[in-house]
């Protein structure tokens, strides 16, 4: 059984960062693409970011290009996600999430993808 466990969230002040952590754990699957998504409470679960495994392929929403970045630790299967600049507009719950393939193509939509985290709580402070 796989498992997906997000850390690093917390409470900042617009301007300040964070750094989550996805560990992936349990039986082993083909881990072509790791993204992030994030849900604000009464929103929809958008895209954040996403990175292909092998050869190290990024993608990111507009909202956070310049800001956050996506990388990946093969050999500890961890993903982490360093977001800079923060904004409150920002706050959510992120959470990690694979996409197994069979194909290692980037996709944006949370449907796409196979197993997720429980989700690790962001919150920006004006």
């Amino acid at each position: 059984q796989v498992q997906l466990v997000e850390s690093g969230g917390g409470l900042v002040q617009a301007g300040g960062s964070l750094r989550l952590s996805c560990v992936v754990s349990g039986r082993t699957f083909s881990r072509h693409v790791m993204g992030w998504f994030r849900q604000a409470p009464g929103k929809e679960r958008e895209f954040v970011a996403a990175i292909r495994w092998s050869g190290g392929l990024t993608n990111y929403a507009d909202s956070v290009k310049g800001r956050f970045t996506i990388s990946r630790d093969n050999a500890k299967n961890t993903v982490h996600l360093q977001m800079n600049s923060l904004k409150p507009e920002d706050t959510a719950v992120y959470s990690c999430a694979a996409d197994k393939g069979p194909f290692g193509n980037i996709r944006t939509s949370s449907a796409a993808y196979d197993y997720w985290g429980q989700g690790t709580q962001v919150t920006v402070s004006s």
